[in-house]
């Protein structure tokens, strides 16, 4: 573990294990893998939340109706996953109009798993933040019927207050729920100098596994202000945050970190 007060410059960077709680990516040419190569760290990838879909029914349930809606906004893979899931399983068409309004380029592009994505018009916001994504909004908010597609137990409470301050045109499309992952086995197996976490789903699932847990010298990583807000309301010390100016994603934040910047 990094000792109390130690800077990253003045540990031997070999020991350091940090937890990244979301699934290992798919490619080696992942940009975490670079990272572990260069600072000579270990990873460990453990999703700290499951995702649970809406059936049909729940869905239905909501009176929604999406052939109505203009345009849909994402802020993140899940929330596509769960979008195109529920319109293939009750057969409903996609609108070649639809207009697209993604919290990133990275959100953005996943995209192209369901849909051709020249073809389609598609929005994402320029750092990654809130803000971005209520710039491109801000755009077409006059004539879009929007679907905020979210988590039936976490929604961006800035991103709801934005829409209804703003007088947008919007339902809160509920499709997926997070629930907690069993996480005491990889903490048995490992003892971690920094834990990333990704969302306030992230910060309750350390909770239940663990509601006696201690930081002491472990660094929080937080990606995202709820989740940095989350994590303090929680009692724990965030010593990385994403995004900020020079650190737009958790990988760079991390960079910068393992640097001494």
């Amino acid at each position: 573990m990094v000792k109390k007060g130690a800077s990253v410059s003045s540990i031997t960077k070999e020991t350091l294990t940090i937890l990244i709680s979301q699934p290992r990516p798919d490619s080696e040419k992942s940009p975490y893998f670079e990272l572990e190569r260069k600072h000579s760290v270990k990873l460990v990838f453990h999703p700290f939340i499951k995702i649970e879909s809406l059936t049909p029914k729940e869905f239905r349930a909501q009176k929604i109706v999406v052939p109505e809606l203009t345009g849909i906004i994402f802020t993140s893979r899940n929330a596509i996953d769960q979008y195109f899931k529920l319109n293939e399983e009750m057969r409903l068409p996609i609108n070649q109009n639809t207009k697209y309004f993604c919290i990133s380029e990275s959100v953005a592009l996943y995209l192209q798993k369901f849909i051709l994505y020249r073809k389609r018009k598609v929005f994402f916001g320029a750092d990654g933040t809130n803000k971005g994504l209520f710039d491109i909004l801000n755009k077409s908010k006059d004539d879009d019927k929007l679907l905020y597609v979210c988590s039936e137990n976490q929604q961006d409470a800035e991103i709801v207050n934005w829409l209804t301050a703003n007088e947008i045109d919007f339902r809160l499309g509920f499709m997926y729920r997070t629930v907690s992952n069993d996480i005491k086995e990889v903490f048995k197996a490992n003892k971690f100098d920094i834990i990333c976490l990704f969302t306030r789903s992230g910060v309750k699932s350390l909770q239940d596994n663990f509601p006696k847990f201690k930081q002491g010298a472990t660094i929080i990583g937080a990606f995202g202000n709820n989740t940095i807000e989350c994590a303090e309301t929680a009692g724990l010390k965030v010593g990385i945050k994403a995004p900020m100016p020079k650190s737009p994603s958790m990988i760079t934040a991390l960079e910068n970190y393992l640097s001494g910047k």
